[in-house]
């Protein structure tokens, strides 16, 4: 069974289990209205952590007043009424989605961000977590969906940051409204893709254990 197909499939096939997160349609407002935000990020910052490091850069520059930014201190396993429109509203609003590591690489907020066309711009480094081991595989982390072509922005360090949000500012409506088609267009045929590999392999792997 090739374990590359299932790094990703926890967090996109149970989006609508975490946390109530809805399924997501996209609207022509969506597509084509000029979002306040520069971009968003609502989560729990740990002590000494890159996710600090990203608060600290975004201050410095004075991009956290462009940016919708909620930090916490601790983890919440369960979203409120209020916190889950909170956070559906800073992916709507936002033309960016920082997506800073966690425990592993790879989170829900990646894939929620492509559900409101807003691009993900991930932290593209391995963590102590068990989505994938840089040595045996030399795209990982995120391998999947660095094979998959997708249209994100991937940074090893959130000193690149500031670079970034200055050409966000350069582009004009017309370029993100091309981007968000772009990208809602690249989500869709993603999570077409990984069911028919998936349910490939779960035929497969039926076959073989019905001959054996």
């Amino acid at each position: 069974m090739n374990k590359t197909y299932f790094l990703a499939y926890p967090a996109v096939f149970q989006l609508s289990r975490y946390r109530n997160f809805p399924v997501v349609e996209a609207s022509w407002s969506m597509l084509h209205n000029e979002r306040p935000y520069l971009c968003n990020f609502l989560g729990t910052v740990y002590e000494n952590s890159s996710r600090q490091a990203l608060m600290n850069i975004l201050k410095q520059d004075g991009n956290d007043k462009l940016c919708w930014v909620s930090a916490r201190e601790q983890w919440q396993p369960q979203e409120t009424n209020e916190s889950l429109k909170n956070y559906q509203d800073a992916l709507l609003q936002s033309d960016l989605t920082l997506c800073p590591v966690g425990v592993n690489t790879e989170c829900y907020r990646i894939y929620e961000a492509c559900s409101y066309g807003s691009i993900p711009v991930i932290e593209d480094v391995m963590t102590a977590g068990s989505c994938g081991n840089a040595s045996v595989y030399p795209n990982a982390p995120l391998q999947l969906l660095k094979s998959m072509d997708a249209p994100f922005i991937f940074i090893k360090n959130w000193n690149e940051l500031p670079a970034v949000l200055e050409k966000e500012k350069t582009l004009i409506l017309q370029e993100k409204v091309q981007r968000r088609k772009m990208l809602l267009h690249w989500y869709q045929h993603f999570k077409t893709e990984l069911k028919m590999r998936f349910t490939n392999v779960l035929e497969s792997s039926f076959l073989m254990n019905n001959k054996g």
